[in-house]
């Protein structure tokens, strides 16, 4: 009888310990760090992507060493399947998602947000040659977009739009905007539903800017924000200070202007 007592107790005192483990590990913060990760999609330019010497680069990359640095954090960046962003974040893999991460309703479910620190708009990008200058022009043609991307989202939710004209009523999925438009350009899909950010950048350095039509869509304007772990609400606050300081020293103007030039983007 001692014997099943002291099996018991321990037993009970090994959950207690997991349970406290849980709870306490539940409630750390990634902003205590010394190093956090950033995960990101390596190819959306100009946001975050690798260069010619294989080096992660853009927008979103410089400020958010800028906004560590006002800490003295450290950042590491790591590449990430897109599509499976927010189970990253929540295995804990990375401590944010900062990539031309949009805000909507159901990744607020997921995730907590920081402020919005840029807007974007969802565009559809066609070749000139193909005729196509409008979204009701794409009745019956193929369209592509980026699996695990706000466009999606977009374009599944507001059937209207485009959903109901494409061809089979569905899009092509690409696992980054890069292999889409290469689609795009040897006439595997018409159209390219696409972030205006990443097209003007990607066309305009490829020198193909005036081989294709950037046409406006009716979907609503974006908010850029950082995705962190759901309640790291200490983390969200240190990166919109972070934000808040940038602004008023004038250092995020700079880093926009570097990647945008003179069309920064709105802030």
């Amino acid at each position: 009888m001692k014997k099943w007592v002291s099996l018991v107790m321990i037993v009970a005192s090994v959950i207690g310990l997991a349970a406290c483990g849980k709870s306490e590990k539940s409630t750390e913060s990634a902003a205590d760090k010394k190093t956090v990760v950033v995960g990101l999609d390596d190819t959306f330019v100009p946001m975050g992507f690798k260069d010619d010497s294989g080096k992660i680069v853009g927008f979103d990359v410089d400020l958010a060493k800028a906004v560590f640095a006002l800490t003295d954090t450290k950042v590491k960046f790591q590449s990430i399947d897109w599509s499976m962003k927010e189970t990253e974040l929540a295995n804990g893999t990375i401590d944010m998602i900062w990539n031309g991460y949009t805000v909507n309703d159901e990744r607020k479910k997921k995730v907590t947000f920081s402020d919005t620190y840029m807007k974007n708009t969802q565009i559809l990008v066609t070749k000139k040659s193909s005729g196509i200058t409008n979204v009701e022009e794409m009745k019956g043609k193929v369209l592509g977009a980026q699996e695990g991307s706000s466009g999606y989202s977009v374009f599944t939710k507001q059937a209207e739009v485009l959903k109901n004209r494409v061809k089979d009523q569905d899009a092509t999925l690409y696992a980054s905007f890069n292999e889409a438009f290469i689609d795009l350009e040897h006439g595997r899909i018409d159209g390219l539903l696409v972030d205006n950010v990443y097209a003007g950048y990607y066309l305009k350095q490829a020198g193909k800017l005036a081989d294709y039509d950037l046409i406006a869509t009716p979907y609503a304007q974006e908010d850029f924000a950082v995705g962190v772990r759901k309640g790291d609400t200490k983390l969200a606050k240190k990166i919109n200070e972070g934000f808040k300081t940038l602004k008023e020293n004038g250092k995020y103007d700079e880093i926009a202007k570097k990647w945008f030039g003179d069309e920064a983007a709105s802030k």
